[in-house]
């Protein structure tokens, strides 16, 4: 190619360049009172119909976690929880055999907080996370003898048995002996040293650990050697069913903590005849896991009344002032986009209309600020909040394509579930949920128009649901799982919000296709 007939080539590049920096400085100057360091590109608009209320879940399955709860939460807006737990036990092998003459010189159950260790000189200290509260609480703890299955015969013994959170009474009403009461407990971040200075010292981090009596154990474990209870698992766990922890608090406040059920277990010191020195004794221990099920059950104090008036009448056509979230077997709230569908043709009249526009989706965004009128703020406050396909209980395809997915939990995901903003006093005023992707899919692919879930959330990575025992309008099955292990709560501006600058709305950046 001639240097001639290059030139006329590059001029026009040149006049496009100029042409596109100008309209991006136009561009730019668009929105720029939105939230974040660097407003998104293209025109805003948010126009577009939206209607969203909070609905009480039924009660929701609490086995089968990654994490598990005991303790007692005071929440300042929600009120108080009070979270116990059933638990299997079992053994680290079959038919076990425990010498002569043994008995049981001590027992202990050890449940660790979530914690990480620092040595220095021989001396270590623990920095504990996941506790929330330090009043002190009641832990009962006592012999079960209700049956757990592994497996649901509803489902051909093919699929896992749920338990649910609602079935604290049931539990309670099958309760063996009562073993011990660990009464005034305060978690702390003291760990366990045994045998100080000698050759076998042993480092245990922070946690319960609480004696049980030893009769108990010798007459249920040591003394059953060659027994067929003991003959393999299966029969052991039927034959000691597991132990139960109920929870109660002392001053109506208490302390609550999260910890990861496969670290926790019952240890049996005992001691028999040596083999070689009959006169000699010889130091062993027997260590019984926490089973395949354990469960959370969970007890709430009735909700203030201009919640539960908004709960038992959601407002599912225009939305409401409000928006209510809270973990465990909790509140959701429930986003519908794009208004109503007057033709009934299975598409709302307001994404037709985007649809015939052809709109290029830059981003888009629902902003929803916290209600500071109605929450105290602080570290009350959830830290993370999560939405959700309702219809298919799935992810939106944004999480599938955040760039952040590889950071820990409490900065993963932040693309597009935003953190929790907060003010200079450290009060919470807004989450971001970026959906740029859902919408353009629901504009550009058609796809379906499916009401969408916002809840709390312990753990934006765990992409696992846990079922609902009946199923919560809009045909809410399921939720994520992160949920039913978060305690918090909080209260958002919802759509109809007598504060304008605070409702929620749908805000699109596009730019028009020629």
């Amino acid at each position: 190619m001639t240097h001639t007939k290059l030139l006329p080539r590059v001029g026009v590049i040149l006049v496009l360049i100029i042409a596109f920096a100008s309209c991006q400085e136009d561009i730019s100057t668009i929105g720029s009172e939105i939230l974040g360091s660097e407003p998104p590109s293209g025109v805003l608009d948010e126009s577009q119909k939206i209607i969203a209320y909070s609905k009480k879940l039924s009660p929701v399955q609490s086995n089968r976690l990654p994490a598990y709860q005991l303790g007692v939460y005071a929440d300042p807006v929600y009120g108080k929880t009070s979270v116990s737990l059933l638990t299997q036990l079992k053994m680290p092998k079959n038919n076990p055999e425990f010498g002569e003459n043994a008995t049981a010189d001590s027992v202990f159950v050890y449940i660790p907080y979530y914690s990480k260790s620092t040595t220095v000189d021989s001396t270590t200290t623990y920095t504990t996370d996941s506790i929330y509260g330090g009043s002190p609480i009641n832990i009962t703890i006592s012999e079960s003898n209700y049956f757990l299955r592994d497996l649901d015969p509803e489902g051909d013994f093919q699929d896992p048995q749920p338990y649910y959170s609602n079935q604290g009474p049931l539990f309670r009403s099958n309760l063996g002996s009562q073993l011990v009461v660990a009464e005034n407990f305060i978690p702390t971040s003291n760990g366990f040293v045994f045998n100080k200075g000698e050759d076998n010292e042993e480092k245990l981090g922070p946690g319960l650990r609480v004696a049980l009596p030893n009769t108990f154990f010798q007459e249920k474990i040591i003394d059953k050697e060659g027994s067929q209870e003991l003959r393999n698992n299966n029969n052991f766990k039927n034959y000691l069913r597991g132990l139960h922890f109920q929870v109660a608090d002392i001053n109506n406040n208490g302390n609550l903590f999260v910890f990861d059920a496969t670290k926790a277990y019952v240890i049996i010191y005992y001691s028999h005849d040596d083999e070689d020195e009959p006169e000699e004794r010889v130091n062993k221990t027997f260590k019984l896991n926490f089973g395949d099920v354990t469960v959370n059950t969970f007890e709430n104090d009735p909700l203030p009344q201009f919640i539960q008036s908004d709960l038992d009448n959601p407002n599912i056509v225009t939305g409401n002032d409000n928006l209510y979230l809270r973990g465990g077997d909790g509140i959701i709230s429930v986003v519908e986009l794009f208004g109503n569908d007057s033709d009934d043709n299975g598409v709302p009249d307001d994404l037709e209309l985007l649809r015939a526009k052809k709109w290029l989706v830059n981003e888009a965004n629902l902003i929803f600020y916290v209600n500071q009128d109605l929450m105290t703020g602080g570290n009350n406050e959830p830290e993370r909040i999560m939405i959700y396909d309702l219809k298919n209980s799935s992810l939106l395809a944004d999480y599938f394509l955040d760039p952040t997915s590889g950071l820990p939990p409490v900065e993963a995901m932040t693309t597009h579930f935003g953190r929790l903003e907060r003010g200079s006093d450290n009060a919470g005023q807004y989450y971001k949920l970026r959906i740029t992707n859902h919408i353009s899919n629901l504009i550009n692919k058609d796809s379906t128009n499916v009401p969408l879930g916002v809840v709390v959330t312990q753990n934006v990575l765990n992409r696992t649901n846990q079922k609902l025992l009946e199923t919560t309008e809009p045909s809410i099955e399921k939720v994520p799982t992160g949920t039913v292990i978060s305690h918090e709560g909080t209260i958002l501006h919802g759509n109809s919000s007598p504060n304008p600058e605070k409702r929620l709305k749908l805000q699109i950046y596009y730019t028009k296709q020629e």
